[in-house]
Parts: C-alpha cells; structure tokens; sequence
C-alpha cells in the first residue's frame, strides 16, 4: 500500500470500529482510536503474516500487552481477511472469537491471551528469546500502553531484554498520556519516559504515532540496530479523530451511545475526505 492508503485504511478501520463498539454496547474507545495508524501500517505493511495460515511459522509476531485496545487490532485483522467483515458485529458476543481481550483459546490468530497489564512484553520477550535459540528469523513486535509502565514486571522484561541484546525484538508504547483514573503525569507520572528505558539498554525513538511515513522510518530504524532491542514512543492523541473524545481521559474504557457514534461517524468521514483533499 502507498502511504495515502495507509492513511485512509487507518480512517477505514476507526469507522468500522466506532461500528463495532456501538454494536457491542461496551468496550473501549479512547486507545483503539489513537492506533489506528499503527495497526494500518502494521497490518498492511510491515508484518510478514498470511490470514490464510495465521500460525504460519515464519510469520511475525505481534503480541498485544495492553489487551483492552483489542477491538482495533480486530478490526485490522478483519479488513486483512482473517474474518469475514460480518464478524464486526460479535465484538463481545457469546461465543464471539472477538473477546472483550484478545484470548488465544478463541483465536490462535492473537499469538496471546492478554488483559492484565505489564505482562505482554515478557510474552514478547519469550518469544523472541526461543526464536533467537531456534535461529529462526521472524520479527517479534509488542505494543505496549503508557500506563503499564506504571507496572515493575515491564521493566524486569526490559532488563531481561537489554541484557541479552534481543535484536530481534521491536516495541512500541502507545504514548496517549491517558489511563482509567485521569492523566498519566497526574496518577504516577511516566517522565522522563525516554530516558529510562535507555538505561535499560534499548534503542529508543520518538515518533508522531499518526504520521504513518515517520512510523515506517522509526521501524526500518529499528530493524537496522543490531546490538539492542527497540523502543518507539508513538506519541498520540487518545480518541484521535473524533473531536469530543480527544484527550478525554473518560472515554478509556466506554463506547459511545448510538447519537454520539453519529458525530463520531461524521467528523471521520469528513477527516477522511481532507486526506483525499491533500493528494489531489
């Protein structure tokens, strides 16, 4: 995909997912909007990864340690061809292989079960470890949340890490300054976020988290550092995209009523239609 279809894809995926919430009737809306861009380039432009063989050995591996944004990740998934896009609608349903988290016995497709936070990165860090003892040459990729760095078991997986000089294994944190009881800097500030984890001995990079080139460039860094693992900060706006819920700590974790998905609705149309504006 061209960098102009990776933007409207990430604008795709917010509409199909504000859909889905509204659908659901619960799940969370703020961080799901703000990594639209990210699934858009992951998805459609970096993974290696094959919907019609998702255990695929040589796949990459995308683990999901913040498992409350997960309706994103579905829908990506979903627009890639690994469900049908009727699917959208079972978003937290009975039986559903979309759980309200992502659950591997549902659907091997999510790599792991996640929801409790601080954990997926020492999935990530598994992971990559055996891949390195198997010589095996697939990428591992975790996205982490802001406000699990607030957790002591990330930060005993990044030692681990730079310790052993995983190279192999690329993270991001959704740098949203958000979490459930307000603010990240007001409930247990995170700064200075750079800085702690190159002390931990991590490559680490600041990145626009909606500028899609700037993310691609950020991981092509990454994969050319050959003695540490990598950190990209994609700094983001929580509910990006929908002006009510922009930087509104309370949207984490509820979905809009039917009248609120309308206006969500249409200011993403109309933001949609700007990217088209911008490439005539």
């Amino acid at each position: 995909m061209t960098i102009r279809d990776l933007e409207r894809k990430a604008y795709d995926l917010r509409q199909d997912l504000i859909t889905m919430l509204v659908e659901a009737g619960s799940g969370h809306s703020a961080g799901p909007l703000d990594l639209a861009e990210f699934f858009s380039v992951m998805y459609f432009h970096t993974l290696k990864h094959d919907p019609q063989n998702p255990t695929w050995s040589e796949r990459d591996r995308l683990c999901l340690s913040c498992g409350h944004v997960a309706p994103i990740r579905y829908t990506a998934m979903i627009h890639a061809g690994y469900l049908p896009m009727s699917e959208l609608k079972t978003l937290r349903k009975f039986g559903t292989k979309l759980q309200g988290h992502p659950g591997y016995r549902e659907w091997p497709a999510v790599e792991h079960s996640s929801g409790p936070l601080g954990q997926g990165l020492s999935v990530a860090v598994g992971m990559a470890t055996a891949a390195k003892m198997n010589r095996e040459k697939h990428w591992v990729y975790c996205l982490l949340s802001d406000g699990e760095q607030q957790e002591g078991q990330t930060w005993e997986a990044a030692m681990f890490a730079g310790n052993n000089r995983l190279n192999n294994l690329i993270a991001f944190i959704d740098r949203n300054n958000i979490q459930i009881d307000g603010m990240t800097e007001d409930t247990m500030p995170l700064e200075p976020l750079r800085k702690k984890w190159e002390a931990f001995n991590w490559h680490v990079q600041d990145v626009d988290g909606h500028n899609v080139e700037q993310i691609i460039d950020a991981i092509n860094t990454a994969k050319a550092v050959v003695e540490k693992p990598s950190m990209i900060i994609l700094h983001t706006i929580a509910g990006k995209g929908v002006p009510f819920m922009e930087y509104d700590y309370t949207w984490h974790g509820k979905p809009p009523k039917p009248e609120e998905a309308k206006r969500a609705l249409d200011a993403l149309r109309t933001l949609k239609g700007q990217i088209d504006g911008e490439h005539e």
